[in-house]
Formats: structure tokens, sequence, C-alpha cells
């Protein structure tokens, strides 16, 4: 099939339909009805020989060809954006959607996005909130933060700062249950785990917990938000990023447990595709969260209490 005009619209509506999972709402952002969607995705699978997706009354989902079409659409027209961008590079400003993918990190990012919001009024700012790991081109993101190192040679990164967990528990559990003394202590706890999505393991708390210290599991979350609500509302300790708790500890929130512990610090960073020509709003946003991440992460390390010089790996 060859890429004309038509093909290119029918495959940013595929796109729009795929990633939002309905007609209705993908012709929304066109300004059309879902049948209209729903006759040129028709077309589009004509043209193809494929069914690009399985239909019920209720909902739609994509096919195995499907998911094969919506990466290769997601490449197509991220490089015709890039094309355009090239052209226009001296004189465009921000705008258009742009994607990106965010751990839930409390307080940190959410004043920083707002401000960026305000600042580039032209920029569709399109969030996934989340704590998986996510593929950062697949899966067709603008830009990502998250922890860890980089060994994808497809993405530049910058490194926004280091953060360190720390266990956390509300007062009014501390005054119930106890202020564990030393690491031993928590085996007679409550304790609230973070789970990996994708392997399904439970996070390490860290060099400072002896191996023969069995931490028992009151519940697990794959989230961090709820962890955070769990332990506020008095259900036990739990081990999170510092500068998700920062504020909460300094307003009295949350208190720290076991400061001394050994703390293994470990990098934030922001990663976006590699290109030659980045588009202006990819560049914007990562200068603007670059810039303001830094200081934030800076300002939490100061905030939680740190205990003893915490170990770098």
């Amino acid at each position: 099939m060859a890429i004309r005009v038509d093909s290119v619209s029918a495959m940013t509506a595929f796109v729009q339909a795929a990633e939002l999972r309905s007609f209705k709402l993908a012709g929304q952002q066109f300004g059309l009805s879902s049948s209209a969607i729903g006759k040129t995705i028709a077309k589009l699978e004509e043209q193809l020989g494929a069914r690009l997706f399985h239909r019920s009354t209720r909902a739609i989902g994509l096919t195995r060809e499907g998911e094969v079409f919506l990466a290769r659409c997601r490449r197509i027209l991220g490089e015709l954006e890039a094309a355009e961008a090239e052209l226009a590079q001296t004189t465009a400003r921000p705008q258009g959607r742009l994607r990106v993918s965010v751990p839930f990190a409390g307080d940190l990012l959410t004043p920083l996005i707002g401000a960026f919001v305000d600042r580039y009024p032209d920029v569709e700012l399109d969030i996934d909130y989340n704590d998986r790991l996510v593929d950062v081109i697949d899966d067709g993101f603008d830009a990502v933060i998250r922890s860890g190192e980089v060994r994808d040679s497809r993405l530049m990164h910058v490194k926004l700062g280091d953060f360190a967990s720390c266990l956390v528990a509300a007062p009014g559990y501390l005054a119930r249950s106890g202020v564990p003394r030393k690491a031993s202590d928590l085996m007679k706890h409550r304790l609230l785990h973070h789970r990996f999505y994708e392997s399904g393991k439970l996070t390490d708390w860290g060099p400072g917990i002896p191996d023969d210290v069995i931490l028992p599991v009151a519940l697990a979350t794959t989230s961090l938000e709820p962890l955070i609500r769990l332990a506020e509302a008095g259900c036990g300790i739990a081990s999170i990023p510092d500068f998700a708790v920062a504020d909460r500890i300094a307003d009295g929130r949350l208190r720290e447990v076991l400061p001394h512990l050994d703390k293994k610090r470990r990098a934030l960073r922001l990663l976006w595709p590699r290109s030659q020509y980045p588009l202006p709003k990819v560049s914007a946003f990562v200068k603007f969260m670059s810039d303001g991440l830094k200081s934030s992460l800076q300002k939490s390390t100061r905030q939680a209490r740190p205990g003893r010089q915490p170990r770098t790996g």
C-alpha cells in the first residue's frame, strides 16, 4: 500500500482508536463521529487485507495484526513529525501532543508539570502515571522518567539526581505499635511492600536490613501512591523513595523509622528517543523538567532525614 495523505490520516485515526480503545473517543480528537472513524479504519483494513480490531457492542480490542501495525504506525508518524520539525526548527515553538510516562512521585512532579503546562500552552501533555518499566520507543513515548541505568543505545538521557528509600510510618501507628529501634524489630510490625508489576517480586528494602531478618508482608501494591496513602493512614511501615515523602516527613504526617540504617542511593533519569533534530516540544520538556527536578531532588534529600552517610551504587 502506497503512503498517501489519506493513508496517513487513516493511520492517525487508527493509532488514536487503538490507544483510547474507543472509536467514539478517537472521533472526539478529530471532531468526527464514531461511525466516521469506524468507516476510516474499515477502509484501512480493506486496503491492508487484515483485520486490525476485534469489535463488540461494548468495546474494541487489537488483533495480533493490529498490535504489529500499531507499532509500525507509531514509528511512521513519529518520523513524519520529526521530518516536519527539521524543516521548521528555527521558528517552531513547542506545540502538539507530548506523550510522557512518569512514576508516582508524591508531590515532586505535580507542581513542575503544572508549571510546564502554564509555560507552554500549545503543548498537549498526555501523561501516563505508572511504576512499571516501559519501552520508550516501542510504546510510543516522547519522554520517560525512571530510575536505574540506561542500556538502550536508541535513547538520550540526563541524570536528574540521586535518591534513596526510607522507612516511614504514621505517628499514630508508631504510638500504637511501638517504634522499632533495630532492624530485627521490623519482624514484629505490619510492613507494607511495593511489588514490581512485571516480575511480581517485592522491592528490596535496602542494605541496612540483615539477611537473617525476615520481613513480614501485611500487604503489597504495584504502585507507590496507595502505599504512601496506606502508610499515612496508619496501616504499617513502608519503604518509599525519599523524594515521594519528603514533604510528609517535614510536616509530621509521616515519621522516618530507623533513620540510621544504611541507604543505597539510585539515579533518577529523564530519557527520550535519540534524534539529530529533537522536536521543540521534547527539547522544551527535557530542559524544563531537568532544571526543575534537579533542584527539587536536592531539596527532598535535605528534607528527608538521612541518618548516617548512605552507600552509593
